[in-house]
């Protein structure tokens, strides 16, 4: 009788230390699964950071050079001062600002004054054939093709980013550690074309 009690809480003692086991194993697993979780929410909200800041560099370049396209070409043709005012305005304001509709208006308010200015060279030969003009217009051109290339990456990441956010079992961890949806650059499809740099001489 006395072995056969020996033997059950052995049994049991055995059963009880297999449980916790299982349960430590349960337990650091999930400690790991939540660390990859949240490392990877990190890697994405930087990538998304540094995307944005990338896209905020080529859009103060874009508005360096327009300021220089516009030196050039007010000799034949008057600008009103609100033009400068204004570009002045969208540089300090894209360098500072972190909210996407804020740069997307910055974006929309260079590219109107770009427009403006070709339609002002298409009417001056002179323009048309000067090679300061061609060669900002060539450096602007490079610059809209870094500014596609930038938002087309920072949106894949936010859409990574906001994807997990509402999936299982991601949700749980952004929901812990307060995580946020990302705002995509929605620069509007008019405005996503390069600029026509190109003109007929």
């Amino acid at each position: 009788m006395n072995n056969f009690k020996y033997t059950l809480v052995g049994i049991l003692f055995m059963i009880l230390i297999v449980i916790g086991v299982i349960l430590i194993l349960i337990i650091i697993f999930l400690v790991f699964l939540i660390i990859s979780i949240y490392n990877r929410f990190q890697k994405l909200a930087n990538g998304a950071d540094a995307g944005l800041a990338q896209i905020k560099v080529a859009l103060k370049k874009r508005l360096d050079m327009i300021t220089q396209l516009v030196d050039v070409v007010k000799s034949f043709a008057k600008f009103e001062r609100e033009v400068m005012t204004s570009i002045t305005k969208m540089r300090s304001l894209v360098m500072e600002t972190k909210a996407t509709k804020e740069i997307d208006n910055v974006n929309s308010g260079s590219k109107k004054i770009f427009d403006n200015i070709l339609a002002v060279v298409e009417q001056y030969p002179n323009l048309k054939t000067s090679e300061n003009v061609n060669d900002l217009m060539n450096a602007i051109e490079e610059v809209e093709d870094e500014i596609l290339r930038q938002r087309y990456t920072y949106n894949n990441i936010v859409q990574e980013y906001n994807t997990r956010l509402f999936s299982f079992p991601s949700n749980i961890v952004a929901k812990i550690f307060s995580y946020k949806k990302l705002e995509y650059l929605k620069f509007e499809e008019k405005i996503s074309i390069k600029p026509d740099t190109k003109w007929n001489k």
